[in-house]
């Protein structure tokens, strides 16, 4: 297993070792000690998710307020630009953001943890995106930032995505923060 630091703090890049050959792979997707220990990842992980998207929908940026989710994500199936943002007003990154390609052929994972806002953007035809998380998902605390907020500037692949209803009405992080 392979670990890249990113410039915010606690987000990392996993690479895992992959075993191939002419019948397919393996990998192990999650092992509690090494990546602990090799990726300092400590949180304990209490839900697992999966969702299957079409090309160019943009999921986020989301975070829950109280209740603050740690993300390992991981695609299986496709290819989605995955994004973290720092969230944290009191925090030197504050509105920086890390992207990252992930796809069913690399195997990547992308830690994100608790107190970050999360998005991506499907980048194939349709994608499998699948996550552990450190949090419960409570709907009434998820809030999510607005895809394009100028004060961020995540240079996403597309200009033009596929919105939820919610997503589309999200508003700038300051004004979030305003509240």
């Amino acid at each position: 297993m392979r670990v890249e630091a990113t410039k915010l703090p606690g987000v990392v890049i996993i690479e895992p070792q992959v075993f191939g050959d002419e019948r397919g792979f393996f990998l192990e997707s999650y092992h509690e000690k090494r990546y602990r220990e090799e990726a300092g990842i400590s949180e304990t992980f209490v839900q697992d998710n999966r969702s299957h998207s079409a090309k160019d929908v943009l999921r986020g940026i989301h975070f829950q307020k109280t209740k603050p989710q740690g993300k390992l994500v991981q695609v299986t199936q496709g290819e989605v630009f995955d994004v973290a943002v720092d969230i944290n007003p009191q925090s030197e990154t504050f509105t920086q953001w890390v992207g990252v390609s992930l796809s069913g052929s690399n195997h990547l994972q992308f830690y994100i943890p608790p107190g970050y806002g999360h998005a991506f953007l499907v980048k194939s035809d349709t994608a499998d995106f699948q996550y552990k998380c450190t949090e419960f998902y409570y709907p009434d605390d998820e809030t999510s930032v607005i895809w394009n907020d100028p004060d961020i500037g995540i240079d996403w692949p597309t200009t033009s995505p596929k919105l939820s209803e919610k997503d589309g009405h999200a508003m700038t992080l300051n004004k979030l923060l305003k509240q």
